[in-house]
């Protein structure tokens, strides 16, 4: 059963998405060099100093898009906010969603906290900074095809579940890696 798109983010119809305002398909991970030179001719087109001349509405309307262009871009450079964007668009995540990761993985995840407080020498924190990105490779593996390969009406809700409970496992181990700097 494919999952269809929802593209009233946040309820707010005034936002164009951004993959629309990008005229780029919707996929987990945007190819990176459209992405800038859609920021580029966008930057270009709405860039409040060509609006000069314009009315107030019209300028207020340029610096609209052009803030959205901005903010557009930092989601489509950053692979994590990518799926954040997407799984809102899709109404699978919420703003301040408090979700529920598996007893497991908070379990392994309450070790790596402490041993990250035990840190007392910088080869400490090498190996544990090892531990926790080796840790992030292995729960990517499981979503890695639906990410790469994701078809806008062909991905499945449950596959997308599966790549929200990545990005909050992912979100977990960069709070603990940041810790560590």
């Amino acid at each position: 059963m494919a999952f269809t798109a929802n593209f009233a983010v946040a309820n707010d119809t005034t936002h164009m998405n951004f993959f629309e305002l990008f005229d780029i398909p919707v996929t987990l991970k945007p190819d990176q060099a459209l992405v800038k030179q859609r920021f580029y001719e966008l930057s270009r087109k709405y860039h409040p100093d060509f609006h000069g001349q314009a009315s107030d509405e019209e300028q207020a309307e340029a610096l609209e898009k052009a803030s959205q262009v901005n903010t557009a871009y930092k989601v489509f450079t950053h692979a994590d906010e990518t799926i954040k964007y997407v799984l809102k668009l899709k109404g699978l995540l919420e703003e301040e969603e408090k979700y529920q990761l598996t007893p497991d993985f908070l379990m392994e995840m309450m070790d790596l906290n402490e041993q990250a407080l035990d840190v007392s020498e910088q080869a400490d924190a090498d190996r544990l900074q090892q531990t926790i990105q080796q840790t992030q490779k292995e729960i990517y593996e499981p979503v890695a095809k639906i990410v790469e390969n994701y078809q806008e009406g062909t991905t499945t809700e449950k596959e997308l579940l599966q790549v929200k409970e990545y990005y909050y496992r992912k979100k977990y181990l960069d709070r603990i890696l940041a810790g560590l700097k």
